[in-house]
């Protein structure tokens, strides 16, 4: 526990020194300068996406971020001659980030529409989202050395990733694209805003499904890493 609180506060330091929560902040200004001229009647139909966006932006890009500045400067290496265990590391990432990301959230819909959403799937959505989208962009960023190498291989699992919002739409309505993982995440958004009923079936699905998933990305992550990062430094 020691060493997770330690990992956690060193991450929120580095956050804060690379300018990624100043990021954050700025993310959420644009997306109040969307929704805010719009009539206040339309910001629930434009909020689920919105927040789909803000989860792609935080999740998949910022944490992709901190793994090239920390290969940069040779960190990484460093970290693993430590005692800290790949868990501590991988969980400090996860819940710092979580925690920016469901905090401009929070921000952006209270200010837009003040507290007329559900907290409690607007919150499991955005949590489950955001953990998600940190896996994906974790695993796929670590193979590659700089942020231009990953950046256009990185675009086809961000396209793939947000693939239910035609679902969710009606545009493609198939249902394939609930082997998608975040699919779940967007019907939880949409039920916080009012704009579906979920059936019992669905509730289960948004919630196990993107968990399930996450337990399997946390594993993929800890392959990828051995074999990208220990392995090229001749860790153990």
């Amino acid at each position: 526990m020691t060493r997770l609180a330690s990992a956690l506060r060193l991450e929120l330091i580095l956050q804060i020194r690379q300018r990624f929560l100043h990021a954050a902040a700025f993310s959420g200004l644009i997306w109040l300068a969307v929704l805010l001229p719009m009539p206040r009647e339309l910001r629930p139909i434009a909020e689920p996406y919105i927040l789909l966006g803000d989860v792609a932006v935080i999740g998949f890009f910022f944490i992709a971020g901190t793994v090239f500045f920390e290969k940069q400067e040779r960190t990484l290496g460093a970290i693993i001659s430590t005692p800290l265990r790949f868990w501590e590391y991988l969980a400090a990432k996860l819940i710092v980030l979580s925690a920016i990301s469901m905090f401009v959230a929070l921000v952006v819909c209270t200010i837009a529409d003040g507290f007329a959403y559900h907290l409690a799937p607007l919150l499991v959505g955005v949590t489950l989202g955001t953990l998600l989208m940190l896996l994906v962009g974790f695993t796929t960023s670590l193979p590659f050395m700089s942020i231009s190498d990953w950046f256009l291989a990185g675009t086809i699992p961000l396209a793939v990733m947000n693939l239910p919002v035609l679902y969710y739409s009606g545009v493609w309505p198939e249902p394939v694209l609930y082997l998608i993982p975040t699919q779940g995440p967007l019907l939880l958004l949409g039920a916080a805003f009012d704009q579906i009923t979920l059936a019992p079936w669905q509730l289960v699905y948004s919630v196990g499904y993107p968990a399930v998933c996450v337990t399997v990305l946390c594993w993929a992550a800890k392959s990828m890493f051995g074999r990208y990062v220990i392995a090229r430094t001749g860790g153990l």
